[in-house]
């Protein structure tokens, strides 16, 4: 692979992975924000309203920041992969379109209302705004997913003139992993946002302050955060591994360190990958399990690397690496929110002062799973950029060289380290803070 294209990869993938970061964040966040809203509206209880202006003033940094990050992904479609750009954009210019009206028109203008609403309109107009805001930034993110969903699984295509035209739009919209890759990918970012308001209420106990308030949002996020966390295993976890070794078997066979093609295939519960040839050494595997998983039959064959040419394997030790560890993270998030509720329930969680540090240094794991279970996606695919009709080595720009993209690469990797301390350095100061008096709104 030319380095203009390895160049152009890394530059995507950090620039996409740092905006990936603030849609975590912000996603994860806003429902549970609407849920706050919800019973300060309904109970008229300035704790609640206290704690939605606390979250709320969070998320709307965080969604700002994600805005002005998410700007660099469309430019880098023509600038750097030009090639992709022109064989698919008949298709894959709709979903973006899409997105793009979600964002910029149903969020930006709920999320006016919702900063500037507050005391000036009535409460149900105030709380229409942020449920607005909750479904627009999902609905956001399912076209998003479409795009995405279809460079895995593509379908309602035709080949045209040397490129994809569109024949089925419905076929592009519900390719084949769509719903279960929103399912996924959402309810992962619903963990992630459980985890930051129980972290930031569980620091708010820790310091004895606004008690009240901090024991709302940390039985609303703990509660909600096991929920989500045991859905993620599942049915949606086990419905994209299903889904992952139908499709796209050679990113099935790297997940799971799958050699030779096998019935009965077990389930790798520790090795260390090695990447040429493509093995694991110290391997421990769980009979029978990875068929059960896969189809549903303990006897049923899984194909391995043997099946496949060298060249049409992705990388495996990243591969492999990555998605265990997003299975080890997701395994440690049921675990921690079933000991908080547990405690909950007991009615100790308040005084466990060990664990609440737990949930303070807890709040960045799920942003670890979610930048690893995209690498495990992204990075499973290659070679191919569009799943088995185009292929990465030939997505690039012709006529950008490798030194005007390692240009690029160098500024946004300064650009975002500067705006990702500026935006720590801000919500610490707010965490810090603390919730602030607000008054409540009339009728």
């Amino acid at each position: 692979m030319s380095d203009v294209v390895w160049l152009s990869r890394l530059q995507f993938g950090i620039t996409i992975g740092f905006h990936f970061i603030f849609v975590t964040v912000s996603l994860g966040i806003v429902w549970l924000l609407f849920a706050m809203e919800t019973m300060a509206w309904r109970t008229a209880q300035k704790a609640w309203s206290r704690a939605a202006v606390f979250f709320g003033r969070m998320f709307i940094m965080t969604f700002v920041f994600g805005v002005v990050t998410g700007m660099v992904m469309e430019f880098q479609f023509g600038l750097n992969w030009a090639a992709f750009s022109n064989f698919v954009g008949d298709i894959f210019g709709t979903p973006l379109a899409a997105e793009g009206l979600f964002t910029f028109v149903v969020e930006s203008v709920f999320i006016g209302l919702y900063i500037f609403g507050r005391d000036r309109v009535p409460k149900a107009v105030h709380w229409f705004s942020i449920l607005m805001v909750a479904v627009g930034a999902t609905f956001s993110a399912f076209w998003i997913l479409v795009a995405n969903s279809w460079m895995h699984t593509p379908g309602g295509y035709a080949v045209k003139n040397g490129r994809i035209e569109l024949s089925n739009f419905l076929e592009v919209v519900f390719n084949e992993s769509t719903w279960v890759r929103f399912f996924h990918t959402v309810d992962a970012v619903l963990i992630a946002g459980a985890f930051f308001v129980a972290g930031v209420s569980a620091y708010l106990l820790l310091g004895n302050r606004d008690v009240d308030l901090a024991r709302k949002t940390l039985r609303l996020s703990v509660v909600f955060g096991l929920i989500t966390s045991v859905l993620e295993l599942f049915p949606f976890g086990d419905m994209s591994a299903r889904q992952v070794a139908h499709t796209q078997p050679t990113k099935f066979a790297a997940m799971e360190s799958v050699e030779k093609t096998q019935k009965g295939a077990g389930l790798v519960l520790f090795g260390i990958p090695v990447e040429d040839p493509p093995h694991l050494i110290y391997d421990v595997r769980l009979p029978y399990a990875l068929s059960l998983l896969a189809s549903r039959d303990p006897h049923a064959e899984v194909k391995g690397f043997d099946q496949f040419s060298r060249g049409d394997l992705p990388p495996f030790a990243l591969t492999f690496t990555s998605f265990h560890v997003m299975v080890g993270l997701g395994t440690y998030f049921i675990g921690a929110m079933a000991w908080a509720v547990f405690q909950l329930v007991r009615g100790r969680l308040w005084a466990s002062r060990w664990f609440l540090w737990v949930l303070v240094l807890s709040i960045p794991l799920p942003i670890v799973a979610c930048q690893f279970g995209w690498l495990t996606t992204e990075v499973g695919r290659q070679p191919w950029i569009v799943y088995g009709l185009m292929r990465t080595a030939d997505a690039a720009s012709p006529n950008v060289s490798a030194h005007q993209v390692l240009v690029s690469l160098w500024s946004f990797g300064i650009l975002y380290s500067v705006l990702g301390v500026f935006y720590v350095l801000l919500m610490v100061r707010d965490v810090r803070r603390g919730p602030q008096p607000v008054n409540m709104a009339k009728e």
